[in-house]
């Protein structure tokens, strides 16, 4: 070994103190001056790879390119998630209507029935007999209407069913009206049997008959209302409570009520106005049993949209047949300037916001929760799509935007979302 070398060496190497004897410790200085000369001598495509992922992956959010496909399938995601929500809601309404429909009339009637239970507690009357009178009006209510159902639907089958031939007689001279203009009779019999007047006349007695699924319903309600009536009491010391927990909430709730408050008491004012002046008209023109009319024509008017076409057709054609085609005309323009003047005009001023959906929306939930609940349904689709709508929609600030396409002042939606 030359003299020299311990020199070379000493360029290079450090001793550490704590090393053992004849032991070289590299520096990190030298370290560091080793890898990079080994990195720019021996650089391979690979390692040049990971070096162009690590540098992409180390770029900031504003250095990478936007992904439009992903969030549109993002979005399509959604979608698809709450149309199949939305399916299996309206299944599991379906498959449960039995219970749902009459737990949600029966609430509606106690929401209604509510300021009598306000008024009895402002004159100092016990909660508890304020609840039971509370629960006693409504049960009147009910029991008046399902009673007045009956009575008109056997009154006017017995009526109807007198005058069978005069319907057969106009049924065939119809038949043979149409066939002057090409038609063939023999095809056109075919395809009104099953509408002939004796087939719909025994339709109607069998929905007539068929009580028993009528009045388990109305069991099932009054036994609702009973558990309601017993919560009574305590429910202003719920929502106080439920108010400091979720206000936006308990906010939501009490503009529902108040708005299905006013609907049904506004409904039921002007049905009984257009009941007396239908059942006036009726006496004027001289047609039979017009206190059965007018009670059919209440009932039908809290089914919206078209109850007052299904009080329209039996005195209209009851007036066909007992005073011919001009006396029919003139019930037909009746009930529909009636209706179309205070239901159509005239109460939705004093409703207001209470239903606040146009017409098209009223008429497919009447379809859609017609389906879903049967003929129930028909009675308290409106309310239900305002539940809806009051719950999901009103209460998320990012779904109001619905309700400019379903609001019947898309104005107010717009202030009430800004």
């Amino acid at each position: 070994m030359s003299e020299h070398e311990p020199t070379r060496d000493a360029s290079s190497a450090e001793e550490h103190p704590n090393a053992e004897a004849g032991a070289t410790v590299i520096s990190p200085d030298a370290d560091d001056r080793a890898n990079d000369e080994d990195s720019g001598r021996d650089a391979s495509p690979q390692r040049a790879a990971t070096g162009e992922q690590d540098a992409a992956q180390s770029a900031g959010p504003h250095d990478a390119d936007p992904v439009p496909v992903d969030q549109g399938r993002s979005r399509a995601a959604g979608v698809v998630i709450a149309m199949g929500a939305t399916a299996l809601s309206i299944w599991l309404l379906r498959e449960f209507s039995s219970v749902v429909a009459p737990i949600f009339l029966g609430a509606n009637l106690l929401i209604a029935a509510y300021p009598v239970y306000t008024l009895l507690r402002k004159i100092k009357t016990p909660r508890f007999l304020a609840a039971i009178a509370t629960g006693f009006t409504v049960f009147l209510v009910l029991l008046l209407g399902v009673a007045a159902l009956v009575w008109s639907g056997s009154a006017m089958i017995n009526k109807l069913g007198d005058y069978t031939e005069q319907f057969t007689e106009l049924y065939n001279d119809s038949i043979q009206f149409v066939s002057q203009f090409g038609f063939n009779e023999s095809q056109l019999l075919d395809q009104l049997t099953s509408i002939s007047p004796s087939n719909v006349l025994s339709v109607v007695r069998g929905l007539l008959s068929n009580l028993s699924s009528a009045g388990s319903l109305t069991l099932v309600i009054i036994v609702v209302l009973v558990f309601m009536v017993m919560d009574l009491p305590s429910m202003a010391k719920r929502m106080r409570l439920t108010n400091r927990l979720h206000p936006t909430f308990t906010n939501n709730l009490e503009t529902f009520v108040a708005g299905i408050r006013r609907y049904w008491l506004v409904t039921t004012i002007f049905g009984l106005i257009v009941a007396v002046l239908d059942g006036l008209a009726l006496v004027v023109l001289g047609v039979s049993l017009p206190v059965v009319w007018a009670v059919l024509s209440f009932i039908t008017n809290y089914i919206p949209n078209i109850g007052f076409v299904i009080g329209l057709i039996p005195p209209a054609l009851l007036a066909l047949v007992e005073q011919g085609p001009i006396t029919a005309l003139l019930v037909v323009v009746i009930y529909s300037v009636l209706n179309f003047v205070l239901q159509s005009i005239v109460q939705p001023k004093f409703t207001g916001d209470a239903v606040g959906i146009t017409p098209t929306v009223s008429f497919i939930s009447l379809l859609l929760w017609a389906a879903v609940f049967g003929p129930l349904g028909a009675l308290i689709a409106l309310p239900f799509t305002l539940m809806i709508k009051a719950m999901l929609f009103d209460n998320d600030p990012k779904s109001r935007w619905i309700n400019v396409m379903i609001a019947s002042h898309p104005e107010k939606s717009v202030e009430e979302s800004a």
